[in-house]
């Protein structure tokens, strides 16, 4: 392709738009060629990395459930943990097996919709998505300010400050990434081992005091019974109270997002990576069966030991139930250990999300135009991110319990959609039985979404808000980006290489655009160079060429053009498939020059109908007024007036 005059950057602008070096500025834009850079690991060490966001929710999940259900936190915990094993977990082992690129649930939901719907579509999840990841950010920190403010040792000037506290660390998070962030895994293999060590030793001490105290299980057996009456009620109130114990299924897309890192067979195909398939589905089911467990025995010995009131927002154990028990039966020195590492591990929880979103925005939107081209890179995106993190975290005023629905909302569309996806993968494959199991996992998810979002409204709320931000940024790019050269490469085919040079060497190379109407005709050529020779002057001994697009999805945005020349008798065309006309006919000629060294002229008809109309054709169908626009997208990419090919329009 022909470089073009760029304007000098400042230093500030060449900084930020600097590639940090790590895997995850790394990422594939729409005029990139060469892959990103796989930085891959064993799976186990990947599920540390996915970990930190999905075990830092011990941090906070079990006063979550206590507030919800009360007395009916452990039975809640186990409609979770059911769900977890039996729907959420069967689901994305497919997804893993059928998205093995990491695009997950969006990308493999996407292929079921056509043109603009997918894109639609992709847009949307991307909002939830966002809501999820952003929320993971806000809430973690959150999280981890009420673990710093409630530690004895901490100095009194520190309480009360949970906002202050919450913002210092979402600006240290970002910092990091404004740094590089290249040791991902190796960090967060350290903090979830230290982590789950501290929380296996709370629960092991919990159960402890659960069985030296055996009138606290009869208290509680007997509240149960006072509240609920039978067991039939226990099971129907706990079903109902489940969905406010969705922050417990988080991880699982971030567990497919992260597959290109698991570390294959070099003898696998790229068209079905068996050995990080398997991979990844050993992580899936590993960190889904430690996290159940954990979330079985906390769930219970936290409703049995701490008083019902600590729970309460401004009681000591709101937000921060486990380390509550460490610090009461282990002590201040190991309690103020474990806050340490719970600190410390959803701080990095935050760090899971911004990777995930440094990874997740570039894969979709630069790709389809509607981001600017900054937005391949990863610190104006961190900038970006940290603004919004901040604003929530004022929005919600720092407080944990407050972002739950928001957090939930985004995770349990997520999965939804996965799980419709993965129905419809089964239908298409003719396996009736698995889509009955998966289409009933759909359900319950769909009624845990609903039921979620009647509860507390806020997370639909700011999830629109993202989703609308999105389209609106979207749309603005894919306008101001239309008129792009918008092509990867141009790749022309033997003959057409031949055919070109051929002309080159004559002198002039004069081709003449040409649109399919019904089939290849040599009358129908002769016809069109008839008419161009005769309104267009060009002399009769000078041969031309025709090139013909054809327009296969127009809501991409870039694509590889692979230029083919076919003969109909005596004329000679070169053929292509595009997202647009105008702007593979400029991409095709700034290659015909750039090979040949001469520019050659390219002649149009004028388009029938009003320009408008034919305006809003070229942005949403890739056709329209193709000569003027073909032209302006020609001036723009080459500022030189003596460098471009010549463009004709014929009266």
């Amino acid at each position: 392709m022909t470089t073009t005059d760029v304007r000098p950057r400042s230093r500030f602008a060449n900084w930020l738009l600097e590639d940090s070096g790590d895997q995850y500025a790394q990422i594939t834009g729409p005029m990139a060629k060469k892959p990103p850079k796989e930085h891959q690991h064993s799976w186990w060490k990947v599920m540390c990395l996915t970990g930190v966001d999905y075990f830092s929710t011990l941090g906070y999940q079990p006063g979550i459930a206590a507030l919800a259900a009360g007395v009916l936190s452990p039975l809640a915990t186990l409609v979770l943990v059911a769900l977890t094993l039996l729907g959420a977990l069967p689901v994305y082992r497919r997804v893993a097996r059928e998205s093995h690129d990491g695009g997950g649930s969006i990308a493999m939901f996407a292929k079921f919709l056509p043109n603009w719907w997918g894109k639609f579509a992709i847009l949307v999840l991307l909002g939830f998505a966002a809501t999820d990841f952003t929320i993971t950010m806000t809430l973690s920190a959150a999280d981890g300010a009420a673990h710093i403010v409630e530690n004895p040792l901490m100095p009194s000037f520190l309480h009360d400050q949970n906002m202050t506290i919450t913002l210092v660390l979402l600006a240290l998070l970002a910092a990091v990434f404004l740094r590089g962030f290249s040791e991902a895994i190796g960090i967060a293999v350290g903090l979830v081992g230290a982590y789950l060590a501290l929380n296996l030793v709370v629960a092991v001490v919990g159960i402890v005091k659960v069985l030296q105290a055996p009138h606290l299980v009869t208290d509680w057996t007997h509240l149960l019974t006072a509240k609920h009456g039978n067991v039939f009620a226990m099971i129907g109130v706990a079903l109902l109270v489940f969905p406010k114990l969705a922050l417990g299924i988080s991880g699982f897309e971030t567990g497919v997002a992260v597959m290109p890192q698991i570390k294959g067979n070099p003898a696998d195909s790229k068209e079905y990576p068996r050995t990080r398939i398997i991979g990844t589905r050993k992580l899936l089911t590993s960190a889904a069966l430690i996290m159940s467990g954990f979330l079985i025995v906390t769930s219970f010995i936290t409703t049995v030991l701490i008083p019902e009131k600590e729970f309460e927002d401004g009681g000591q154990a709101n937000g921060r139930a486990l380390a509550f028990l460490a610090h009461e039966y282990l002590g201040n020195a190991f309690g103020t250990v474990y806050d340490i590492s719970t600190i410390a591990i959803l701080w990095f929880a935050g760090a899971s999300a911004m990777a995930g979103l440094l990874n997740l925005v570039p894969r979709y939107l630069p790709r389809f135009g509607m981001a600017p081209e900054w937005a391949r890179q990863i610190r104006p995106l961190v900038l970006v991110f940290g603004l919004v993190s901040f604003a929530i975290t004022w929005y919600f005023n720092a407080n944990v319990d407050a972002q739950g629905a928001a957090y939930a909302t985004g995770v349990l569309v997520l999965i939804t959609s996965a799980a419709v996806a993965v129905g419809i993968s089964a239908w298409s494959k003719k396996q009736y039985s698995r889509v009955l199991g998966f289409g009933v996992v759909s359900l319950i998810f769909t009624y845990t979404t609903i039921d979620n979002i009647i509860e507390k409204p806020a997370g639909l709320h700011l999830s629109i808000l993202f989703i609308m931000a999105i389209m609106v940024v979207s749309f603005a790019s894919r306008i101001r980006r239309a008129f792009e050269l918008r092509a990867v490469d141009v790749v022309f085919d033997e003959k057409a290489c031949q055919m070109i040079d051929q002309l080159a060497e004559r002198g002039e190379i004069r081709i003449v655009t040409h649109d399919i109407t019904d089939g290849r005709s040599p009358e129908e050529y002769a016809e069109k160079e008839a008419d161009q020779r005769r309104e267009s002057h060009i002399p009769a001994d000078e041969p031309i060429l025709f090139l013909e697009v054809i327009v296969k999805d127009p809501s991409e945005f870039s694509t590889t053009l692979n230029v083919t020349e076919v003969d109909v008798e005596d004329y000679h065309i070169l053929t292509v498939e595009a997202a647009a006309v105008p702007n593979c006919i400029a991409s095709i000629l700034i290659a015909i020059r750039d090979r040949t060294g001469e520019c050659p002229h390219v002649y149009f008809e004028w388009t029938e109908g009003n320009p408008l109309v034919n305006l809003m054709r070229f942005m949403f169908f890739g056709e329209g007024e193709v000569a003027p626009v073909t032209r302006e997208i020609l001036r723009r990419a080459i500022p030189r007036r003596s460098q471009r090919p010549h463009v004709h329009v014929d009266s």
